[in-house]
Order: C-alpha cells, then structure tokens, then sequence
C-alpha cells in the first residue's frame, strides 16, 4: 500500500459516494423549484455535481455571487445554477438554471443524483471486499465496511469504525471508538480514542422552506506520519479534499472544518478550531484554544499564540495573539497601555 495522495480523481470519489444515474435537467430544474434560460436544454442529461472548477459536461454545479465570475466562465459543466442577475454569464455551451437560492437548488441536486456508501445492516462485521494485509490486529467490536484497505502492521482499537472505502497506510495506530469514513490515510498515522474524521463539515443556506444542508462530497487526507488527538475531528471536504500533510500534529479536541488545507509539521494545541476552507502552511503552531476564520492564509512557519482569534491572513514567520489578532508585540504594547490606563482611571476615582 502507498500513501495517499491529494490528487483528486473522478469526482465525487466513486470509493465513498455512488450515482444514482443520469437525470434530465428539466428534472432537476422543477426538484430545485429553478426555471431553464433556455427550454430546450431540458432534456440534457445530468449525472453528478461538482463546483465550477471541477465540474465536467455531465456535471451541474452553482454560482452565488460576482466574486466567482471567473471561474464560471472557465468552467465545463453541462449546467449551473444562477441568480436571475446573473443568468447571462453563463458561458457558451452551459446551461443557465435560474433561481433566487442557487446554493439549496444545488443540494437539492445533489440529493437526487448522488449517495453515500453506508455499512449495510445485514453485513458482516469485516465486509467480505476489505482487503487486510498481514499483520492488521483488530480489537473487540472493530467495523471495516465494503472496498475498505488497511495495511500491513496497522493496530485498531476496540469499537473502531472503519467506513467504506477508507484507505488506512502501513503501521498505523486506531484508537478504541475512533469513526473513520471518507478518508484516504497514510503510513505510521495515529488516531487516538474517540476521533472522528470525515463526517460531513458545516454548510448550510437559506432555502426556500427554510434553512437547509449544503452536500459535502469531498473526502480527509491524512498523510505520513499525521498524529490526531483523542475527540479531535476533521470534516470531509465540501467539493474539495481536507487535507493535513505529513507530520502534523492534532491535539485532542481540535476541529478542522471542510476543505481545510494543513501543510507539513504543523501543531495544534487543544481546542483549536479552524474554520472552512483555510490554508494553513508548513510549520504553524497553533496555542491552545486558538480561533482561526474562514478563507484565510496562516503563512509558512506562523506562530498563533493561545486563544488568539485570527480574523485575516497571517504573513509567514510572524507571530500573533489576542482577538482580534494582530502581531504580537503590537498586542502586548496594546495590552500594557490599557493596563496603565486603567489603572490611572482607578486612581482618580
């Protein structure tokens, strides 16, 4: 077995998620309560979703807002889902599906042509398609679903779940109760007790019933050597991987949410929590209970001091604290004067 890689393949990856067909686009137009720009694009066939730069000529996929023009308009789905204002951006050869909530109308989609492989209740404990190599010890009450791969000298706790698919490397460590789905991991990775990596991460948007679950089709990479506390979890990604490179560790408790990306020997104190899509670079430290927004770049060697709330982009080597945060030595001085100034106002009292 080899390490996983964060290539993406055929998306979503057919090892965690199946079709459910091709379906007309009209079809799905009515599901999601959209209209068509052009009618005669009603019978066009639609087998998966995907985001726009992903996306392929049997693919639907969506666009919010402005800020993602440029990815529309180089994207290859067969149809997007868009705002009445945006309907003529769509380009050449893909269709416009016209709707107020273009992000419900694309979970309402996903719903329809897309589901998750599941551990069947009739099945048997170790799913007759898991491939063990020799020398995987398994504890008491251990659940290894279908088409899942564990390698050679790799130990797994009592009442571990192993989801299908999962690709676990060699001389690994799976803590007792740890739930493991969506995820491709690589070789000497520990997973301690009550971990729980690749359960859906947290997206959701207005709908026309109210609010609603966005779909989250990606998957975890956990590379070489990766460490992962006990109760830490790592969401799967929405259209895109959650990764963690090689060499990185998790304390326990700590969240990683969707599409995160962790580089190379970074660390991360209890109780940290870094939210969707944030790309964090090789050799961060993160102080307990550290609070890092979305969207947002933790440059190379970066060092976030405890419970800092970090709001923007932080430039590599730097260090910083307090919340919001801002450089160090800037929130220290910041810190001493109100201190003083506090204390003068005491005084006068």
């Amino acid at each position: 077995m080899s390490g996983p890689s964060a290539e993406a393949p055929l998306f979503p990856d057919r090892r965690f998620y199946e079709t459910t067909g091709t379906v007309p686009l009209g079809e799905l137009a009515a599901l999601a309560g959209a209209s068509l720009a052009d009618p005669s694009a009603a019978d066009r066939s639609i087998a998966t979703v995907a985001s726009l730069t992903m996306a392929g000529p049997e693919a639907v996929s969506f666009c919010a807002g402005r800020e993602h023009l440029a990815d529309l308009s180089g994207t290859a789905a067969a149809a997007v889902f868009l705002p009445p204002a945006m309907a003529a951006a769509a380009p050449e050869g893909c269709a416009a599906v016209v709707t107020p909530l273009p992000q419900a109308a694309m979970a309402a989609a996903a719903e329809r042509l897309i589901r998750v492989r599941r551990h069947h209740a009739d099945q048997s404990a170790i799913h007759p398609t898991a491939e063990l190599e020799p020398g995987v010890t398994l504890g008491p009450g251990v659940l290894v679903g279908e088409g899942a791969q564990i390698g050679r000298g790799t130990w797994i706790g009592p009442g571990a779940i192993i989801g299908p698919g999962v690709a676990i490397g060699r001389d690994g460590w799976i803590g007792a109760r740890a739930v493991i789905g969506f995820a491709l991991i690589g070789d000497r990775v520990r997973i301690h007790a009550g971990a729980v990596i690749g359960e859906p991460g947290f997206g959701a948007a207005p709908g026309p019933r109210g609010v609603v679950d966005l779909p989250q089709l990606g998957r975890v990479i956990l590379q070489d050597g990766v460490t992962v506390g006990a109760n830490a979890c790592i969401d799967r990604g929405a259209f895109q991987d959650t990764v963690v490179g090689e060499n990185t560790k998790i304390d326990n408790l700590v969240q990683v949410a969707h599409n995160v990306t962790i580089g190379r020997n970074c660390l991360l104190a209890a109780y940290t929590g870094i939210s969707g899509s944030t790309v964090v670079e090789d050799g961060c430290i993160f102080g307990g209970r550290a609070g890092i927004s979305d969207h947002i770049v933790i440059g190379k060697g970066a060092r976030i001091a405890a419970a800092a709330g970090v709001m923007k982009d932080v430039p590599a080597g730097e260090s910083w604290g307090g919340s919001p945060a801002r450089p160090v030595k800037l929130w220290l001085r910041e810190t001493a004067l109100l201190a003083r100034l506090a204390r003068r106002r005491v005084g006068e009292l």
